[in-house]
């Protein structure tokens, strides 16, 4: 949808208001020439995210919250523009950032915008078919493995994120953190959701190291270039000071293998010929990093249990009508958030604690 003369907020979508982005491009970034046009780029569930093009064939992308139900600091801004703004001097490949508007009158919420990176972002089997062979797919998940090790050998001081999180005592706040969003955003009572807080928060592993955590680390959250490599993370809004166990924990959990019956996003390109085990993807995080992964199924348990309460916030936001009623597969998402509970149930069995 495009920006034009007297007509700029009608045309675009939901959650811009052309009149006032285009105002502030002109201020902050360079070269930029109007019109404008916005589209709303499928994909995350959770901030939203537009293509923003102007009449020279430039692209930017712009990020903002969801038109309703935000929950306290689900969804900020500043601290995502943040990171990828400290991360642009390191090995973590990152958009550029250009700028960050926290004026809510100009499109009635703070957004960033970033560079627009050209590359494939691996969302479905379909896409992984048509783009990547067998070696492709390989090579994709060796960059993807070692993307997350360069983040988690970044000194936060150094770059200037020493102070984004506490860091220390990361498990806990997570179990309190959601614990919090599981009580602001259920729709309905979950007694699988209570016992794996409880059980969890009842033996959590000593922390050895603090490292930046991206929150939501997989392949999807990647831009790859046709031969697997990984052009750009993306999605930091959940990242923060910790346990870099739990990125990996995590990362496990969304990394199906073929015979898996349980899909937490609905679909899996990881299941696919030419991409790696579960096994094999941590123990190439082992050799990587350098470190043990003692304690790694307690961190899929904290992966399960803590998807489990996003989905149902996601889950909660869509009911709401926050993300509009064209896309209707979030009424799946209550079995799933049931099944992904029962899982981290299953994987806390299987620490024994």
């Amino acid at each position: 949808m495009s920006a034009g003369p007297g007509g700029e907020a009608a045309l675009a979508p939901a959650g811009i208001l052309a009149d006032g982005v285009t105002r502030w491009f002109a201020g902050h970034v360079p070269g930029v020439q109007e019109p404008l046009a916005f589209e709303r780029i499928a994909g995350g569930q959770s901030n939203l995210t537009y293509a923003v093009t102007d009449q020279a064939g430039g692209r930017w992308v712009l990020r903002r919250p969801p038109l309703s139900g935000v929950l306290p600091s689900a969804h900020d801004m500043a601290r995502e523009h943040r990171i990828i703004a400290a991360l642009a001097a390191t090995d973590v490949p990152v958009p550029r950032a250009f700028g960050l508007c926290d004026d809510e009158s100009v499109t009635g919420a703070p957004f960033y915008v970033m560079e627009h990176v050209d590359g494939v972002v691996p969302r479905d089997e379909a896409t992984v078919v048509a783009t990547f062979g067998l070696a492709e797919r390989a090579a994709a998940s060796t960059a993807l493995v070692d993307a997350l090790v360069a983040l988690h050998r970044v000194e936060p001081e150094a770059v200037g994120l020493g102070q984004l999180g506490r860091g220390h005592g990361y498990v806990e706040r997570q179990l309190a953190r959601w614990r919090r969003q599981w009580e602001q955003s259920r729709t309905r009572e979950l007694p699988a959701v209570e016992e794996v807080h409880r059980r969890l928060t009842a033996r959590v592993p000593a922390q050895e190291r603090v490292a930046i955590v991206h929150g939501d680390y997989r392949l999807d959250n990647l831009i790859l270039s046709p031969a697997g490599e990984v052009r750009a993370v993306i999605d930091w809004e959940l990242s923060t000071l910790g346990d870099p166990r739990a990125d990996l924990g995590l990362l496990l959990v969304y990394w199906a293998e073929a015979d898996d019956e349980m899909l937490p996003l609905g679909t899996a390109p990881t299941r696919l010929p030419g991409f790696p085990t579960r096994a094999e993807v941590a123990a190439a995080y082992a050799d990587g990093a350098g470190r043990s992964t003692d304690d790694l199924e307690f961190f899929v348990a904290l992966g399960y249990w803590k998807l489990a309460v996003i989905l149902e916030g996601v889950y909660a936001r869509y009911a709401a009508g926050a993300y509009g009623q064209a896309d209707q597969s979030w009424r799946e998402f209550p079995a799933v958030v049931t099944r992904l509970a029962d899982l981290a149930l299953a994987a806390v069995d299987r620490t024994g604690r």
